[in-house]
């Protein structure tokens, strides 16, 4: 949420205003499961909500696709009490990201193509952003003392390339796997990956 959303949301009736906020996220949310890429006006339309006080949430249509995105309210992806061993937490972290995009592939998978949109700025889009990579790089935190920085953010970029939305277009769409079969591939080459990591550093670049 913008800093400018967010002012507006705590300058008084923050009931009724959490209302309208979350009418309007929830009509973003409704027609990126769609396939459509809502503007504030449509959004606001959708929602039942005058434009004038959509403008007053969101100032543009980035901050509106940026809130409409599945990932925005996650903290972490590890469990309660995770324990240290850090191939545990990375498959832990791993499979819920995955459930979690299989739960809105459909937002997914538009957020994907807007994502290749070169007219839109790279700010507003959570694909762009990197999201995952702190609960990545969460998981694998137990190995600072075997791995530098440096190579721990070679690993981490490294996993999570294999997986997430592009990972799962490409083995379903592509490769022919059934969704249960495309999370068992992509938790097993996060594992593959880590194992790789700690015989052989990540290479350098």
């Amino acid at each position: 949420m913008s800093c400018m959303s967010r002012s507006y949301l705590e300058l008084g009736r923050s009931g009724q205003k959490r209302r309208t906020l979350d009418a309007l996220v929830d009509a973003a949310r409704a027609m990126v499961a769609d396939g459509q890429t809502p503007t504030v006006d449509e959004a606001a339309l959708a929602a039942g909500v005058s434009r004038s006080t959509a403008y007053r949430y969101f100032p543009g249509q980035r901050e509106l696709l940026a809130a409409a995105h599945p990932e925005t309210g996650s903290a972490s992806m590890l469990p309660e009490n995770p324990g240290d061993n850090p191939a545990e937490r990375l498959d832990a972290v791993v499979a819920t990201f995955i459930e979690m995009i299989l739960q809105t592939e459909a937002q997914q998978r538009t957020m994907l193509k807007l994502s290749l949109d070169p007219d839109l700025p790279a700010s507003g889009l959570p694909l762009r952003q990197g999201r995952a990579i702190p609960w990545i790089t969460e998981a694998l935190d137990p190995l600072r003392g075997a791995l530098g920085d440096a190579e721990l953010r070679r690993l981490v970029l490294a996993i999570r390339s294999a997986i997430g939305i592009e990972s799962l277009v490409w083995l379903t769409d592509i490769g022919g796997l059934s969704r249960d079969e495309a999370l068992a591939s992509m938790r097993w080459s996060a594992q593959a990956l880590l194992r790789h990591a700690l015989e052989s550093a990540p290479p350098a670049y």
